[in-house]
């Protein structure tokens, strides 16, 4: 007898109903209270989405959609979509984010650009330096390179 045929199948192990519940939730295994990265991560990924379903949307300061933005109103509606609540403002948002560093950066984190100890601009972070942002007056919602190291980013919970 192999190796292979002494090992019970994840059926007997688990059990008729137990395995009926991991076929039922797409064969993963769920233990409830932890999340997993794919379920953190599922807000940001459907704000990135949104965002970029906007792209084109006029500038318009102090708005916050659905058809004109400015730049943290983008961020804001973007994230509502998703389910999570931000401030109104880049500043006031960085304030509320988790703050990570370049290196852990994801797609779905945002990018806020500043001056010295000041928050000027927010955008998504779209993966290999770009964001979605609503860059100022006579634009529009586009995905543009990041163009400075003057960035800080900070991760929605």
């Amino acid at each position: 007898m192999t190796a292979l045929n002494r090992v019970p199948s994840l059926m007997a192990r688990a059990g008729t109903a137990s395995a009926f519940a991991i076929a039922a939730v797409g064969g993963s295994i769920v233990v409830p209270g932890v999340a997993s990265d794919a379920a953190a991560a599922a807000p940001a990924t459907k704000a990135l989405q949104v965002a970029a379903s906007k792209k084109g949307a006029p500038y318009q300061w102090g708005a916050t959609g659905p058809r004109r933005f400015d730049c943290s109103g983008l961020t804001l509606y973007s994230f509502k979509k998703a389910g999570k609540k931000l401030p109104r403002t880049a500043a006031q948002q960085y304030n509320k984010t988790h703050h990570i560093s370049a290196k852990s950066r994801k797609a779905g984190d945002l990018v806020f650009f500043h001056s010295g100890s000041s928050v000027y601009h927010v955008g998504i972070y779209a993966g290999k330096g770009k964001i979605w942002h609503a860059p100022r007056t006579g634009d529009v919602v586009r995905l543009q390179k990041i163009w400075t190291k003057s960035v800080w980013y900070g991760r929605v919970s």
